[in-house]
């Protein structure tokens, strides 16, 4: 089965085409940070006129890539949720109308699915049950998997979400959009000892995180600074040493409630170094597993829209005469297939 994938949640249009047998056939992507970094952050109309621009050409490009016409798609999965709006409107439109033209089943698919399933792109790929830490601009989740669509949220962040936290201490230091990367990127020339930041609730029973105190945080250090290049680096160390910690206490407090072997990491802050060598030190001591998709599949993508609808197609989901998106849409509601 051929899976046609759209991604259009936010500011990247991804496309993919995935088959059950020979795997991720060809994808594209279309990143819009230049156009929103003016900003300092994504502009929803913005986004979604940029969604109607590009859409066409990367399904266009894509059928090229993977040699495919319209007969040889079996079905057309794309994202429904959560996510902006008007981005999200574009690829249910155009998803659902090439269903219809190309009589071929759709189906819709939730975006943090998408994520957490972005690892079984991999030749490694994790067996049921596991445990997952999803990291991205809009979600920090916990998440005792046990099969697909069979999720239940375990921890989660009160507030700011990882990803934010990043692009918005990014802001107060006079950096750029996104946060992530150019904050990952500095805090290497970053001393260590010269600050020490809170870890926020590690010291309370739960899984629960919060992210918005270090901001404020990174807001009083920085104000009473000297304010040089250096000292930029040195905050952005401790910022994304403290984030780290935070994170691997957590994982390693679920894993323990849950007895899992299998941790999977997923999401836009996946992608960070730090937080991949913390939790390799934290799974090699414990000899437990980790998982962690490309970091070309980190960030929003097709293909693992494509994978995800593969998945409820396979097992007889599909859309049925209209359609409809959820902006927002918590992961805890999603049924598994069949259901």
């Amino acid at each position: 089965m051929k899976v046609l994938g759209i991604e259009t949640s936010c500011d990247e249009t991804g496309i993919a085409i995935y088959d059950d047998k020979q795997g991720l056939l060809a994808e594209a992507l279309y990143s819009q940070i230049e156009l929103h970094a003016e900003y300092g952050g994504v502009v929803p109309e913005l986004a979604s006129r940029d969604h109607v621009r590009r859409i066409i050409p990367l399904i266009d490009q894509v059928m090229k890539q993977a040699v495919c016409q319209p007969d040889d798609i079996d079905g057309i999965a794309y994202t429904s949720g959560p996510g902006l709006m008007g981005a999200l409107m574009v690829g249910a439109a155009v998803g659902r109308s090439l269903a219809w033209t190309w009589k071929c089943p759709s189906v819709a698919v939730h975006h943090m699915e998408g994520h957490l399933l972005a690892p079984m792109l991999e030749d490694n790929t994790p067996d049921f049950p596991f445990l997952a830490l999803l990291v991205s601009g809009g979600h920090t989740l916990l998440v005792d998997v046990t099969g697909i669509g069979r999720y239940k949220i375990i921890g989660e962040s009160l507030d700011d979400a990882v990803g934010e936290a990043f692009d918005k201490t990014a802001k107060m230091l006079g950096l750029g959009y996104p946060g992530g990367p150019i904050i990952s990127e500095l805090a290497l020339t970053g001393q260590s000892g010269l600050y020490k930041f809170p870890r926020p609730m590690v010291n309370r029973p739960g899984l629960d995180m919060s992210f918005s105190g270090l901001k404020t945080f990174v807001l009083n250090t920085w104000n009473k600074s000297d304010k040089t290049e250096q000292t930029k680096a040195n905050i952005a160390y401790a910022f994304q040493e403290a984030v780290v910690d935070t994170l691997a206490i957590k994982c390693q407090r679920a894993l323990k409630e849950t007895r899992y072997q299998r941790l999977v990491i997923a999401g836009g802050v996946s992608a960070n170094t730090r937080l991949r060598a913390r939790l390799n030190e934290l799974t090699h001591k414990n000899s437990l597993e980790v998982y962690y998709p490309k970091h070309q599949f980190c960030t929003d993508n097709g293909a693992m829209i494509a994978y995800a609808g593969l998945q409820r197609l396979i097992a007889g989901e599909k859309d049925g005469d209209g359609f409809s998106t959820r902006p927002r849409w918590p992961l805890g509601e999603l049924e598994a297939p069949g259901l």
